[in-house]
């Protein structure tokens, strides 16, 4: 009989550990999230450029990106806001997005843009996108993953008399 009730229990524990761990979501800035939160794409690759994006209450700085070809990037979302916010990138059959990134932290996501052509960035928490945090990324070029080489992009972005702040890669 004690056998039969520790198994009851252990089997109660693995039920309650499952469902708890399905739980979540993005929410509206909950304290749970992780700092910073890497997601890798399935398809892998040798990184081309990491190219950083701040993002503050409903604005991307850059919201234009240009890239001289196709290939795999490292997208850094810096949260300067003071609420959660998040990081994806969607188009030409990618679809991928990183966790939530709290307020003064940052999160990566890795992504293989696999072919020319523009993609839309943006932040996927409650409504963001729709309150103006998005922006393009255009891809050019048909070459495949580059040489190789991988290095933090550190170029600057200007702001054009339509408010609108363009930026290129330049490697």
């Amino acid at each position: 009989m004690r056998t039969h009730r520790i198994s009851l229990l252990g089997a109660v524990v693995v039920v309650a550990a499952a469902v708890s761990g399905g739980c979540g979501g993005y929410g509206g800035g909950s304290k749970s999230k992780p700092a910073s939160t890497t997601t890798s794409s399935s398809a892998g690759g040798t990184v081309i450029k990491t190219v950083s994006v701040h993002e503050t209450e409903y604005k991307l700085n850059p919201n234009t990106i240009s890239l001289a070809k196709p290939g795999t990037y490292v997208f850094k979302g810096i949260n300067d806001g003071t609420i959660t916010h998040s990081l994806a990138v969607e188009g030409n059959g990618v679809d991928k997005d990183a966790s939530g990134i709290s307020p003064g932290s940052s999160g990566t996501l890795k992504v293989t843009l696999p072919k020319a052509g523009t993609y839309e960035i943006y932040c996927p928490i409650d409504g963001h996108k729709g309150l103006g945090m998005k922006g393009t990324v255009t891809v050019g070029g048909s070459g495949g993953a580059g040489s190789g080489t991988s290095t933090e992009n550190t170029n600057t972005g200007t702001t054009g008399t339509s408010g609108t702040t363009t930026y290129s890669t330049g490697y």
